[in-house]
């Protein structure tokens, strides 16, 4: 079964070739792999809403399955914020140092206890015939002061998960993958699938 993630993030797609490697009849492709469509912006005002509206396209428009999520980080002291808008937090999509420097300055003065946090992942399960599917994943943790470690992306180097003792940057790709907001919602796609 050939299998579209509706993303032009390579990190993200690498992270889901890993959880859906024991499906070995799943072929994953991303979008530099079909034909170039119409993609239409985020504008949902939540994960599940973005995530479904991706995924729907990418099977209209290329016949296949499509799978697409919206992620993010939502932080208690900021209302949840930046939530839908993780990726472009600093204005500019993609900026990841600029995201999370941006962050840290927005809760330099929330004391330690007072900074809980959440990556959140909807993500959207859409066959060529509409049938749709949505599921979700979480993990809570705490946003510390400074980066730590340099493995995974966007704001992995200030988020440490309750229960652990480093960051997701700091853990190896199994290790992140196995408790991760996308991971968990990944791994709810594949028992779909």
């Amino acid at each position: 079964m050939k299998l579209l993630l509706a993303t032009r993030n390579a990190k993200k797609l690498t992270e889901l070739r890993r959880i859906l490697a024991e499906h070995s009849t799943v072929e994953l492709v991303g979008l530099d792999d079909v034909p170039p469509y119409p993609e239409a912006p985020e504008t949902a005002l939540t994960f599940a809403g973005n995530a479904l509206a991706k995924a729907h396209d990418g099977a209209r428009h290329t016949g296949l399955a499509c799978v697409a999520d919206d992620s993010g980080l939502a932080v208690q002291a900021l209302n949840g914020m930046p939530g839908v808008f993780s990726a472009r937090w600093s204005g500019r999509h993609g900026d990841d140092t600029a995201n999370l420097n941006l962050l840290l300055g927005q809760l330099g003065d929330v004391p330690d206890e007072d900074r809980a946090a959440a990556f959140v992942c909807a993500a959207a399960l859409v066959l060529p015939n509409g049938t749709e599917q949505i599921v979700h994943g979480e993990v809570r943790g705490t946003i510390l002061r400074e980066p730590h470690g340099d493995g995974g992306f966007g704001y992995d180097p200030i988020f440490r998960p309750d229960g652990f003792d480093v960051t997701t940057a700091q853990m190896s790709a199994a290790e992140k993958d196995a408790i991760s907001h996308r991971g968990k919602a990944f791994r709810k796609i594949a028992e779909l699938l």
